[in-house]
């Protein structure tokens, strides 16, 4: 697993042995978080910033590729990225968000810094 950041994007590329390739990236021009199976845009994660807030406002997760996990994998590496790299503060205003909050208690600080 290698990880790669700049200072306007954040990705990760994760591979198993002869399994596609996997990409986690933050396209900050988009204000979006992405998930990409062999170049394949399969799932994103939506916001907008407020002043001290993250909203997220959308997730997406191609109708094929439901059930496998993915949008958790990508809201992790999104709240991951959010509190190394910001002092936003996150509103959960998209429900995946907020159940994933629910889930992650550990991460509830997010919520209120």
């Amino acid at each position: 697993m290698a990880a790669q950041s700049d200072s306007d994007d954040a990705s990760l590329d994760e591979r198993d042995g002869n399994a596609p390739r996997v990409d986690l990236v933050h396209e900050a021009g988009n204000q979006r978080y992405a998930l990409r199976i062999g170049g394949q845009l399969i799932c994103v994660a939506d916001y907008r910033v407020n002043g001290t807030n993250i909203s997220f406002t959308r997730t997406f997760t191609q109708p094929t590729h439901r059930g496998q996990g993915l949008a958790d994998r990508l809201v992790t590496f999104a709240m991951d990225d959010v509190e190394s790299t910001t002092d936003y503060r996150v509103v959960p205003m998209c429900w995946y968000v907020a159940k994933w909050f629910d889930e992650h208690p550990e991460r509830a600080s997010l919520l209120t810094r």
